[in-house]
């Protein structure tokens, strides 16, 4: 089974999708995609995801897009090793610490949203406080959570679909530089999952668009 992942190096949406598939063991090609440059804005790769966004995954003859419904299809297609817990009400509490920052972090963060403050000068100290307010918000609600319930990772003893959230959330709270000091819990969880080589090899600066 052929996979072609349309990505880009630092983005928090393939970052994801990039840790589901090598925990899955599975091998992909690598498509870039430079947001900077609009490239995701352009026909060529409009045709491919007509939303505009990364990732994109080609499968078969279908492109899967949005990164959390990509890692619930990997999930059901490819089982082992598991993202969800067994228990339902577990796999509920990994569901909802995705949710936590695929919907209320991360969406408030993005580049389309960065852009589009500059293009409304908004002063940068005013940017700057709008992403470690949203961060620091959806953190807040994580740490008890990530305290709770994990064991070494975001939820027990081995990765799950959270530490596919987690990890790059992380990455990009130090990129702006926010205070991390009150979320001990969650930051040892992300630190930890970052020695998962699967993982490690998913970092943005280990693909072949990174820049420096």
């Amino acid at each position: 089974m052929g996979l072609l992942l349309h990505s880009a190096w630092r983005a928090s949406a393939p970052y994801r999708v990039r840790i589901g598939l090598n925990l899955k063991g599975l091998a992909y090609d690598y498509a870039p995609v430079d947001l900077v440059a609009s490239q995701q804005r352009g026909e060529a790769y409009g045709a491919v995801n007509a939303q505009h966004l990364v990732p994109a995954l080609e499968v078969e003859g279908h492109v899967l897009t949005q990164s959390l419904s990509i890692l619930e299809w990997l999930e059901e297609s490819h089982p082992e090793p598991a993202l969800l817990p067994k228990d339902p009400f577990d796999r509920q509490i990994v569901r909802a610490m995705c949710g936590i920052i695929a919907c209320d972090i991360h969406p408030l963060n993005n580049l389309r949203i960065l852009q589009t403050l500059a293009r409304l000068n908004v002063p940068q100290p005013d940017v700057d406080a709008w992403v470690h307010g949203w961060i620091s918000d959806g953190f807040n609600a994580l740490e008890p959570m990530i305290a709770r319930h994990g064991a070494g990772f975001a939820f027990g003893a081995t990765p799950t679909m959270a530490d596919c959230l987690l990890v790059p959330q992380v990455y990009n709270a130090r990129r702006f530089k926010v205070d991390l000091t009150p979320f001990p819990a969650l930051v040892a969880a992300a630190d930890a999952a970052l020695l998962h080589p699967a993982i490690a090899a998913a970092h943005p600066n280990n693909q072949p668009d990174a820049q420096t």
